[in-house]
């Protein structure tokens, strides 16, 4: 998490404690959508500290209509497109849509997808299909740690947003996955690493490659991280990054795993 300059803390906690009556009250009330709006904008205001009346907007227009809301970057495009809900509509990947839609077709990296209590930032992964990959998923009234909420309206606030904060965030949660760390664990050079150690608490003992893979793979490591979308995802970003650095490191499949 990057380093939250004291005056953008104390405003942000500040915001946060103030903003807990308004989305309980709300919530209560069970206000509309139109109403969640004008919530959501005074929070981006108060708390993440634009200005409302330039640097939030609903006029933003995308293949003829409007989405809810944009907050506007120095050259006047969004840097994130704000899909909002009712505050007691509880959010689903439906809720994307149209948003995703709208981002893939401006060249749009990050949404937000928000009912003023839940708060999701989700960033566009532009390919056929588009996709997204969540950078965070929390909730204003069940976070109860004020620090953990003040870091993620940090991620999306104006001086956040200047030091790309979501971005480095996100990358970090990325490369210290469960999917990566696993794909990184089935790799020759950390397998032969193991190895070493095991060799030389256990001396004259032989202990074979194959052995510690066995026990990554059935005995360490659960079937959920080894395998699917986000596994292979992890070993083919793995796999490009070391061939980029001209050192190829081998990720050993679970099927080429032999019995011990």
């Amino acid at each position: 998490m990057a380093n939250i300059p004291k005056r953008v803390d104390d405003r942000i906690k500040t915001g946060v404690k103030a903003f807990a009556k308004v989305i309980e009250g709300a919530k209560a009330r069970d206000v509309n959508e139109s109403d969640t709006v004008t919530i959501v904008v005074d929070m981006l205001s108060t708390i993440c500290g634009y200005d409302k009346y330039t640097e939030i907007t609903s006029e933003y227009v995308i293949r003829g209509t409007y989405c809810d809301l944009a907050i506007k970057g120095g050259d006047d495009k969004p840097t994130f497109l704000i899909e909002v809900k009712a505050i007691n509509i509880p959010l689903k990947e439906g809720h994307m849509r149209q948003a995703l839609g709208y981002a893939a077709s401006e060249g749009i990296e990050w949404v937000l997808l928000t009912n003023g209590d839940h708060w999701q930032a989700h960033r566009v992964i532009f390919g056929k299909p588009i996709k997204t990959e969540v950078a965070f998923d929390f909730s204003f009234s069940d976070t109860a740690k004020l620090p953990m909420l003040t870091e993620f309206f940090f991620l999306i606030s104006k001086e956040g947003v200047s030091k790309s904060a979501i971005a480095t965030f996100h990358e970090e949660c990325q490369l210290t996955s469960k999917h990566m760390v696993a794909a990184v664990l089935m790799t020759e050079p950390v397998v032969a690493a193991i190895r070493r150690q095991l060799m030389g608490v256990g001396k004259g003992v032989k202990i074979t490659e194959e052995q510690i893979l066995s026990t990554l793979q059935n005995l360490v490591l659960k079937r959920d991280v080894l395998e699917g979308d986000d596994a292979g995802k992890a070993k083919r970003r793995l796999a490009s990054a070391n061939r980029q650095k001209k050192k190829l490191v081998t990720i050993i499949e679970p099927s080429q795993v032999m019995d011990a």
